[in-house]
């Protein structure tokens, strides 16, 4: 077996999927180049904040040299530029897993929802956060070492590559922990080989970064070193960026660009964030939060290994990332810090989970987020519009998550209704019920699989008569948000296909006195109606819910309705089977004529059509369509000779 300090030198091949990013990365990011500096400064801060963090149980980490800094250099004869920092660094298995795959959930996911178009995919690979692969956009050519904090100097690892598809690795010495990163320069990018350019830079983009960012400061000898024949340069480094932690500032000493920088770096972001929140708290619990709303939902929020979360500090000192304690999941969007004097340093994850302290500023935080997009969609519709169409779907969950915040939720939602048939969801509760009729005293709404199926409900069609707005809900969680949304300001939710009670609170005694008569003169057809069909329902009566259908099925008061069931079995769950109350319409002609027929066979055939096409209207499927193809053929033909 060979020794830690021979080179065991081998070339290994990309994961396809890095082999894509990159080709992308190159593509999408030419217009934008100057981002590879920031990115590779935003991973040498990480790994400055993961040494602080492990050196809390271990402080010989530190290796004498606890002076956390970043350098960033370059060399104009050899085309390169060099950053460099004393961080974490990394062993041989993490460079192979960090730089030689794309250890993230989610990858064929992001692939796949690229469209060719480069400024959108930009903005995609900025969500992403592939940081470090952005040097290629800039460099033929990228080398490595680095060297784990604790590890002996003969366990730094080398890494190279062109970015075409191989990368070699080797073991090396390397006296200093971190992280070197060497970018040999394409023939077209000597612009950053330039002080002035890299300072720029920067202090563009990483002034926030709360650990100092040193260049060489180079001074010329004085008059009378001059007189030497030899002129040799002074060189010392410097600080170029502010390095300190922006957060901590009070806020109008910090300018809206650096807000928006600081978000780029702790959610490897490359849009502005939509809106931010900063704010420090003292009395019986004290802590700074500064917490985000991103402009575009990233591309894996729904998926459940998403890396959601705040950046924990305590006392200014970084303990870990994507914290999910401080935040419900329906807020899972918000990225931000949350910096706090009261938990100890050497915290761990499970110990989050059952602090009182920690609860009590995840509902400050819970209440603040919601105050500010409150807000928002008061003051600025447009924006909040925008923020609607991104996360609207993630806040329907809160209602089921966030009982003590429900009412906050409630406002902040928004719907598709009768009153545009649009399938823009632009309507909130309150825009709702300033139009309810004076002896209106509930919120009707429907939900279905898609926005067709509720616009063109049976249900609805009575509402449409008398001018009542419906809400048209087709978003697969809608059916959770009104289990757990009973009422607002008052006013119950009621579903249009559930029981009869909205329609008889419709009726005056004229209509209530039309029905009684229909019960009586159909009474043999229903009966006849519910022989014929079985069990497949709980029941057949008249309604006066329809207008134009001949027939409709609606779930009993206390029963799941249609499109529940439908939902629960397709994520795998056991259904107890729910039978469907059939209504006709007594006034529609098809219903008229089973009246009057009196062919046993006919009557059934027409009792089964009737109720499968009640079913497709809803929404359903049919459990014999053959069956239902046929009978509906064989009607046919009897019309048509």
């Amino acid at each position: 077996m060979p020794k830690a300090t021979e080179p065991q030198k081998e070339t290994l091949g990309f994961e396809a999927e890095v082999t894509q990013v990159l080709d992308l990365m190159i593509n999408a990011l030419y217009s934008n180049k100057e981002i590879f500096l920031r990115e590779l400064i935003s991973n040498a801060a990480d790994a400055a904040d993961k040494l602080r963090f492990e050196s809390l149980s271990d402080s010989a980490l530190f290796e004498e040299d606890p002076d956390l800094k970043i350098h960033v250099d370059f060399d104009k004869e050899a085309k390169r530029v060099i950053v460099r920092d004393n961080g974490i660094g990394m062993t041989r298995d993490e460079v192979i897993l960090n730089i030689g795959t794309i250890a993230k959930s989610g990858t064929k996911e992001f692939l796949a929802s690229l469209s060719g178009d480069q400024k959108k995919d930009a903005k995609l690979i900025g969500q992403f956060g592939v940081g470090f692969y952005s040097g290629f956009v800039v460099a033929d050519k990228i080398e490595i070492n680095t060297r784990r904090a604790g590890l002996k100097k003969e366990h730094g690892v080398h890494w190279e590559s062109d970015g075409r598809g191989e990368y070699s690795i080797e073991n090396i010495e390397m006296p200093s922990r971190g992280t070197e990163i060497i970018l040999h320069l394409k023939e077209d990018e000597a612009e950053f080989l330039d002080q002035w350019r890299l300072r720029s830079i920067i202090t563009k983009y990483s002034d926030h970064i709360d650990l100092p960012i040193l260049m060489k400061k180079v001074d010329y000898p004085s008059e009378d070193e001059k007189q030497e024949e030899k002129k040799e340069k002074k060189i010392e480094w410097e600080t170029v960026n502010r390095a300190t932690a922006l957060w901590t500032l009070p806020r109008n000493q910090i300018k809206s660009s650096e807000y928006k920088e600081l978000y780029k770096h702790i959610a490897h972001d490359f849009e502005e964030p939509l809106l931010w929140s900063h704010n420090k708290v003292e009395g019986n619990l004290e802590y700074i939060s500064l917490l985000y709303i991103p402009t575009k939902a990233p591309f894996d929020l729904w998926n459940r290994e998403f890396q959601r979360g705040l950046k924990l500090y305590v006392k200014r000192v970084f303990i870990m990332d994507d914290v999910d304690q401080f935040l419900p999941m329906y807020l899972r969007f918000v990225k931000g810090i949350v910096d706090t004097n009261d938990l100890p340093l050497n915290i761990s994850r499970e110990i989050l989970q059952n602090n009182k302290k920690v609860e009590s500023i995840k509902s400050a935080l819970a209440k603040r987020v919601l105050g500010i997009l409150v807000k928002l969609s008061k003051d600025n519709k447009e924006k909040y519009e925008q923020f609607w169409t991104e996360f609207g779907r993630v806040i329907k969950e809160g209602p089921a998550e966030d009982f003590a915040n429900r009412d906050d939720i409630a406002k902040l939602l928004r719907f598709s209704t009768t009153l545009t048939d649009s399938e823009k969801q632009d309507v909130s509760l309150e825009d709702y019920v300033s139009r309810m009729k004076s002896d209106q005293d509930k919120i009707y709404y429907v939900t279905a699989d898609n926005f067709g199926a509720a616009k063109n409900s049976p249900h609805l069609e009575i509402f449409r008569k008398k001018g009542i707005e419906v809400l048209l809900l087709s978003d697969r969680i809608d059916e959770w948000l009104v289990a757990n949304l009973p009422e607002f300001e008052g006013k119950q939710l009621q579903s249009v296909a559930r029981g009869d009670a909205a329609i008889a609170e419709m009726e005056d005694e004229e209509t209530k006195k039309i029905q009684e008569k229909a019960k009586d003169d159909f009474a043999s057809v229903l009966k006849q109606i519910k022989e014929v069909l079985g069990e497949s329902v709980k029941e057949v009566r008249v309604t006066s819910r329809l207008t134009t259908s001949p027939a409709c099925i609606v779930a009993d008061e206390n029963d799941l309705n249609m499109n529940m069931q439908r939902i629960l079995k397709a994520v795998g769950q056991e259904v107890p089977e729910v039978k469907p109350i059939l209504e006709l319409n007594p006034e529609h002609t098809i219903v008229q004529r089973l009246k009057e027929e009196h062919d046993d066979e006919r009557f059934a055939d027409w009792a089964h059509i009737l109720f499968d096409q009640a079913v497709l209207a809803e929404g359903g499927q049919l459990k014999d369509p053959a069956t239902f193809v046929a009978n509906l053929n064989k009607l046919l033909i009897e019309i048509a000779q």
